[in-house]
């Protein structure tokens, strides 16, 4: 008998077939991590034992592909600690601060490592709310970047070898400095002090990237502290004092405070943004104006000459009807009006300090000021001259980076490189732009490794606390300055030290408490006068505007992004591919260029132009940005870093070496000419489209004057044509209804209180373990967060006039955004649906609809069809294209992600998905298991509150509500019963697929008719 055709092979012969090698390398060459070898038999066993690994073939068939197959193994607590339990969370209070971004924090910690900052509630600062650069801030504790050992001239060397010669080459430097960005530490400036009461001749510099020096010196040395819950009406000039400006998390709380509204508060506060670049406040305000920066002084000289000076407001209508419109409104606003500027230019500020006191404004606060900016720029500029002078024996830099983040940096970076400082030393966390020529370096503790307080404002204080034990052989920077002045003490004890005299009482009991809650009330700080110095004459501040330069061409208005911010953080990948709120670009920096400047130049968006700034160039790509003023434009400062880690160089170009000194403070803005190269380079944005292109259910808006008429009529419900009239759509559908007998899960939206800042975007990334995919990924439109804010512009171009007048122009006529448009923010996640599109069309019940209204994904059921994104309205779902946590080719986007310490952030309730399957919000229902569990064990449902997701408790603004729809007392139910039939919506209501995620109507404030515009 004739034997019968084998039609297959085991696993074990087909793994060792030249046809599954060859096939293998071909195929999969991208994706497999291929090693460099020598011999034929090491170039195909290596790929294929790494492809059956991938694969999951299990342990035999790894067995069988290499004898190199790892073992684990699981040791148990000998002894375990009281406080750790396997698989229970365990909260630290600590503080948050990078020298210029405060807040208080939670810190999540599984089995003794960070994996999740929250907000700190027991923080009257920030209540709460998060950054999302805090959000991201706990990824940086994984970073390989960071120098693990102490060193000389870059090579490793013995700590105590260092200690010695720092000692003895400080002994002999004379003149030495400290140079930082602003330390809000009381205990910190102590040691400072002691350092240099130790060694002679030494001096404290500060210095911010971002620097508010002019609004310091217009304030006598004292920066005031804001409260924007107390005006009625404010009035910013440049400042973004949402996004950068300050304290920005405070200041959202303040500000949406009153900005909600309801049924029973239907009164609103009124904004007034005038500003060069589009920036996240201004995209916010009621009224905004875009102006050049030569024109903002002439602007706060018009508001001063009315408010101070009492001039009549139409008088100046002539020039600009909205800074009219604004002078009015302070007078008639009177204690309850604001005015802020942005301005670093003493000059803007001290009228802006005269407005405000001639208001009499309660909003404004000098018994109590703000700390967050102390850097002095005429110091530091006299500092830095004297360094190339070779005057300086001894520089010390505390977690500053000048060579990079200052525009005399490079001068810096000169006399560093030919001697002209004998003894230079790092305390940075790595070998940064400044770091690497210095001679020695120290690394400093992560701040989660470290203890500190903070007073933010005075008054009020923080405990930072350390979280886990450092994690390489580094030491705290305040432990190595007490160590170089001779105090053996570690700054642990001299910390609590210093609270002796802060806490009263039991003193164990109380520092107790205050680390427990992680802030307290007090000052460790010596109480300073009101009016530390004499304020800047308000007759010359007037005389140095009048006189100011006003450029003839473009003007540069150098911005610093919400995200990146100063560049510190640039090697933390959550940030980078985080998108800006406007632009929603990610990746590196660009030129913003107005609409009409682009089109007259015949420039596309991508075309790369030389930007040549006081003799000195940078090369960027430009960007057509709605909103920004004629005659300008704009360049996000904190990008072209060379030392910050794989993530972080190489991304766009330092913007700062441009800048220069103006009335001994930097000067953000500068006299600019554009030549362009002939090149393109393509930008990665995660939204394309501007406008919501007469979509009119998908966000809708209205006016204050509107909802107080008739709130019933500003939300447009979805409707249908029937012989009757107009009629809500039919219920006809092709799903059953769901019965919810336990909970059903929802949430509510307030575009109201929604700013787009996007701490819930990396806050859901952090809780997810949502995977980063690089910047050409993103313009493949790839990217993986599970939440975006979608950013829609207002329009001049209609559907109507597309259709009757066949308008035509390089953009599709309703993607036309303004020439200046007005702005909504729309989180958008899955909706899940109780008639689900996606569930019909999945062949392997991948995903389904639960029995408390989520719609589910199991992964390891999903085959990667993707027809259940193609068949979903919101376009909510991401496909796995790639394993990103473990694919090599991802190496230089996900940096320390990649590496064994670096998964140590993942969340272990949270599955990492493999490459080719669906992912999507799933409303953190490892939250919602957690909490019914805890409920569970006493026997009781789950209280309101008690269960929040991850997007809704890290919104500064608390714009998003999530609950139990089916707990009559919870805030969604009474939210949603309160609006029902006046603001809450769903989008795309009339596909009827009924989302459990509601959004309320955004109301503004607007009256066009008092600047008719």
């Amino acid at each position: 008998m004739q034997e019968s055709p084998k039609y297959w092979k085991g696993i074990e012969e087909l793994e060792n077939s030249p046809e599954f090698v060859k096939n293998a390398l071909t195929e999969f060459a991208d994706f497999l991590p291929v090693k460099e070898t020598h011999g034929t038999s090491d170039a195909t066993v290596a790929p294929r034992r790494d492809f059956l690994k991938l694969m999951g073939f299990g342990l035999a068939a790894a067995t069988l592909a290499s004898c190199e197959t790892p073992i684990k193994k699981a040791i148990p607590y000998l002894n375990k600690p009281e406080e750790v339990d396997p698989g229970i969370a365990n909260f630290y209070a600590s503080t948050f601060f990078n020298g210029q971004d405060y807040n208080s924090i939670l810190v999540k910690t599984r089995e003794g490592r960070p994996i999740k900052l929250e907000g700190n509630p027991e923080s009257p600062i920030t209540r709460g709310g998060l950054s999302a650069r805090a959000q991201a801030a706990v990824l940086g504790l994984y970073d390989g970047a960071r120098l693990q050992h102490f060193a000389k001239k870059g090579a490793k060397v013995d700590k105590d070898q260092l200690d010695q010669e720092v000692r003895n080459a400080l002994a002999g430097a004379g003149r030495i400095a400290i140079v930082s960005h602003t330390i809000i530490s009381p205990s910190t400036k102590k040691v400072v002090a002691e350092f240099a009461g130790r060694f002679a001749g030494t001096e404290h510099v500060m210095y911010d990237v971002n620097s508010a020096s002019g609004l310091l010196r217009a304030n006598g040395g004292v920066l005031p502290a804001y409260d924007f819950s107390k005006a009625d009406t404010i009035v910013s000039f440049d400042a973004d004092f949402l996004g950068t400006w300050l304290s920005p998390v405070e200041f959202a709380r303040q500000y949406v405070t009153n900005r909600k509204v309801s049924s029973e508060k239907r009164s609103m506060s009124r904004h007034y943004q005038f500003e060069t670049n589009m920036s996240l406040t201004g995209s916010n305000a009621d009224v905004r104006e875009p102006l050049k920066p030569s024109e903002l002084g002439e602007a706060v000289l018009t508001v001063y000459n009315v408010v101070v000076g009492g001039g009549s407001a139409s008088a100046y209508a002539d020039k600009s009807k909205k800074v009219a419109a604004a002078a009015a409104a302070l007078q008639k606003a009177g204690s309850r009006g604001l005015v802020v500027s942005g301005s670093n230019d003493p000059a803007v500020q001290a009228l802006v300090a005269a407005i405000n006191q001639s208001l009499g404004s309660v909003a404004v606060d000098v018994a109590n000021p703000s700390l967050i900016r102390q850097g002095d720029d005429a110091k530091m500029s006299n500092l830095l001259k004297a360094i190339s002078a070779g005057q300086v024996g001894a520089v010390i830099f505390y977690n500053a980076n000048p060579v990079f983040d200052h525009p005399m940096g490079a001068e810096l970076a000169a006399a560093l490189k030919a001697g002209k400082v004998r003894t230079t030393i790092s305390l940075n966390d790595r070998l940064d732009e400044t770091g690497e020529l210095c001679t020695y370096a120290a690394p400093d503790h992560h701040f989660l490794e470290s203890w500190n307080d903070y007073e933010p404002k005075r008054g009020y204080l923080s405990l930072a606390q350390p979280v886990i034990t450092p994690l390489f052989a580094t030491r705290q920077a305040q432990d190595s300055l007490l160590t170089w002045a001779g105090n053996p003490t570690t700054y642990y004890n001299y910390l609590r030290t210093q609270w002796k005299g802060v806490l009263g009482g039991d003193f164990n009991k109380a520092w107790d408490k205050a680390v427990h809650d992680g802030v307290a009330m007090g000052s460790a700080a010596p109480a300073a006068p009101v009016q530390a110095a004499p304020a800047l004459d308000v007759n010359a501040a007037i005389a140095a505007i009048k006189s100011a330069p006003k450029p003839s061409g473009l003007e540069l208005a150098v911005y610093e992004k919400v995200g990146i911010g100063s560049g510190a953080d640039a090697n933390n990948p959550w940030l980078q591919e985080l998108p800006d709120p406007i632009t929603k670009a990610t990746w590196g920096n660009y030129v913003t260029v107005p609409r009409a400047y682009a089109v007259a130049q015949k420039w596309e968006q991508g075309d790369v132009v030389k930007v040549t700034v006081n003799g000195k160039s940078v090369e960027l790509p430009i960007l057509i940005q709605p909103g920004q003023a004629a005659g300008t434009i704009g360049i996000a400062l904190g990008y072209g870093r060379v030392k910050a880690g794989k993530v972080g160089n190489g991304l766009g170009a330092n913007v700062l070496p441009l800048l220069a000194m103006r009335n001994d403070a930097i000067s953000y803005t500068a006299a600019a000419t554009l030549t362009p190269t002939g090149t393109q380079e393509p930008i990665a944005q995660t939204q394309t489209h501007h406008t919501i292109m007469d979509r009119k259910p998908v966000v809708q808006e209205a006016t204050l004057a509107q909802y107080i008429k008739d709130p019933k009529e500003v939300t447009e419900y979805a409707k249908i044509s029937t012989p009757d009239g107009l009629q809500k759509p039919s219920k006809v559908s092709l799903w059953q209804d769901y019965e919810y007998k336990n909970h059903h899960w929802g949430m509510a939206i307030d575009l109201n209180s929604c700013i787009g800042c996007g701490s819930c975007v990396v806050g859901c990334q952090a809780e997810n373990n949502v995977a980063v995919v690089g910047k050409q990924e993103v313009i493949n439109r790839r990217e993986m967060h599970w939440m975006r804010i979608d950013r829609y512009y207002s329009s001049d171009a209609h559907k109507s006039d597309f259709e009757t007048k066949g308008k035509l122009s390089t953009y599709a006529a309703m993607e036309d955004p303004s020439e200046n448009p007005s702005v909504i923010f729309q989180p958008m996640m899955c909706q899940h649906c109780n008639h689900a599109p996606c569930e019909t069309v999945c062949p392997v019940l991948a995903t389904t609809h639960s029995s408390e209204g989520l719609n589910q994904m199991t992964y390891n059921r999903c085959v990667g069809t993707r027809y259940c994104a193609n068949n979903c309205p919101y376009k909510v779902r991401r496909f796995n294209w790639f394993s990103y946590y473990t694919n090599e080719k991802f190496e230089t986007v996900n940096g320390h992600m990649f590496t064994d310490l670096g998964r140590m952030v993942l969340n272990p309730d949270v599955t990492v998905r493999a490459r080719g399957v669906m992912e999507k919000c799933s409303l953190c229902v490892q939250r919602i298991q957690l909490g019914k569990l805890e409920a569970k064990k006493q026997k009781r449902r789950p209280k309101d509150g008690e269960i929040v997701s991850a997007c809704a408790q890290s919104c500064p603004t608390q714009a998003i509500v999530f609950g139990d729809m089916r707990d009559p007392e919870s805030r969604i139910s009474q939210l949603l019963r309160r609006e029902d039939g006046e603001r809450a919506f769903h989008v795309l209501d009339e596909i009827n697929v009924q989302p459990n995620i509601a959004y309320l109507t955004k109301i503004r404030n607007t009256d066009k008719s008092e600047f008719n515009a």
